[in-house]
């Protein structure tokens, strides 16, 4: 494998930084033993849920954690360790976890949201909760129906007095 020079290292370790910096959610896994057609798959459902899965050197995993809020996940980096991360609290570690399913070779290690290090059972946990827009959606809907209810509540003692009125005027005219 090729030597990475001092710049070069700065610069990955600086990306990383910001990506994990700017994360809502971060999960770590082993890959071992995946091909490059397994991986090519696995990055591209990834991108379809808006997350990303990257491979890099633990060392500058570990020293791009330093200051951001994932820092507590540090001691998951060892071995072969790859990282999925998303700006939704839940779309990595929904395709992650998914993914983990149908292919044995991808153990999830752990991670965090919102500052917080989880588990990998607190990755699974966190992979069954709604996304947010299906969270948003749920939202708009609960506070939809109450105006749907009160516009029929009010409708209602309108149109059974246009009936009562419109029987009182057939029974005149009969």
């Amino acid at each position: 494998m090729a030597r990475m020079d001092r710049t070069k290292k700065a610069e990955v370790v600086g990306s990383l930084n910001g990506l994990i910096g700017e994360a809502g959610s971060v999960v770590v896994a082993h890959y071992s033993g995946m091909t490059v057609a397994q991986m090519s798959d696995l990055r591209s459902r990834m991108r379809a849920a808006g997350a990303s899965f990257k491979v890099s050197k633990n060392r500058l995993v570990v020293r791009a954690l330093q200051g951001t809020a994932a820092e507590g996940i540090a001691h998951l980096f060892k071995g072969p360790t790859g990282i999925a991360v998303s700006q939704d609290p839940v779309a990595a570690s929904r395709v992650a976890v998914a993914y983990a399913k149908e292919n044995g070779k991808l153990v999830i290690l752990g991670g965090m949201v919102g500052g917080t290090a989880i588990d990998a059972n607190g990755v699974k946990t966190l992979a069954e909760l709604p996304s947010l827009d299906e969270l948003r959606g749920k939202i708009a809907g609960l506070l939809k129906a109450p105006a749907t209810k009160l516009a029929g509540l009010l409708a209602a003692p309108a149109g059974q007095l246009a009936r009562v009125i419109g029987a009182y005027s057939n029974k005149e005219a009969a």
